[in-house]
């Protein structure tokens, strides 16, 4: 009996202490499971981190997601966006870093806030306070012809100077654009890299930029110039060259310098290219009569 309530002080003291037998926790799936995203537009990075809701059958805006109130956009913690350089977002200009993103639905118009506190739990409820907000913006919800039956954010219409955030849910789709200032950070990388001892591949790359930008084609076509005269033929240069040509009206050498991609591309086994070069000769040859 001595033994026994000596063992029982023994592990009321142990208790006391803090020290409790291990029991097994379950990790288990969660309903609306998370994910980041990350997409590069122009030479920035945009991340995006959210859960994603099911519909699972449920009426969502008006009723799930109430319209006239804060919602997180997604479940369990509020949605982080985080931009690796500035852009701006409806005509506003959005400072490099990490935010929250909150939305005021509405069943005409959305309000989106841009949020500069990013500790809340959700949708922040009574913490959350508009003077924290970066900025706020309108947009117009769609309704699609199919469902998504998971919320889900993505980015399309991507180009060197920006791309659409899109927000999918049910049958509504929201998008809004965001702008980055490519161009004026690519010419900064232009000019350096023009003055110090530039090769073939920096002519083509400088020239390629100006071409896929659809700008400042007879710059891009010096450039081009250059490197063929530092570097030698390639299906590359050549086939860049054959699309700046066209773009100045110039189809005729524009043929010729297709011309001359083809048959490079041919020896090396760049079959996709000289499809390519094909298809565009026989449309520069409608165009130069």
């Amino acid at each position: 009996m001595v033994v026994e309530r000596r063992l029982y002080f023994l592990f009321g003291l142990l208790l006391g202490l803090g020290f409790a037998p291990a029991s097994a926790q379950l990790v288990h799936p969660k309903a609306s499971p998370a994910q980041t995203i990350i997409q590069d537009v122009g030479l920035c990075q945009v991340q995006v981190s959210y859960s994603r809701p099911a519909v699972r059958g449920r009426q969502i805006f008006g009723n799930l997601v109430p319209y006239g109130r804060i919602w997180r956009v997604g479940a369990n913690e509020s949605t982080k966006i985080k931009f690796s350089c500035p852009v701006r977002i409806a005509g506003n200009k959005v400072p490099a870093g990490t935010y929250a993103l909150y939305a005021f639905p509405q069943e005409d118009l959305w309000e989106i806030a841009i949020h500069k506190d990013t500790t809340h739990w959700g949708d922040g409820r009574q913490n959350y306070s508009p003077q924290d907000d970066l900025l706020r913006f309108t947009t117009y919800p769609q309704t699609r012809t199919t469902v998504t039956e998971n919320f889900q954010i993505g980015f399309d219409q991507i180009t060197h100077e920006g791309m659409d955030m899109y927000w999918r849910w049910d049958r509504l789709e929201l998008r809004f654009a965001i702008e980055v200032d490519t161009q004026a950070e690519m010419e900064k990388q232009i000019a350096t890299a023009l003055q110090n001892n530039p090769t073939a591949q920096t002519y083509y790359e400088a020239a390629r930029y100006l071409q896929e930008s659809d700008r400042d084609y007879s710059r891009a076509l010096g450039y081009l110039d250059q490197a063929l005269e530092l570097g030698g033929d390639t299906y590359y240069f050549h086939r860049v060259r054959s699309l700046v040509l066209a773009a100045l009206g110039r189809y005729e050498e524009a043929v010729a310098a297709a011309g001359k991609s083809l048959k490079l591309a041919e020896a090396e086994g760049k079959d996709e290219f000289v499809r390519m070069n094909q298809k565009n000769i026989e449309k520069w040859n409608k165009l130069k009569d």
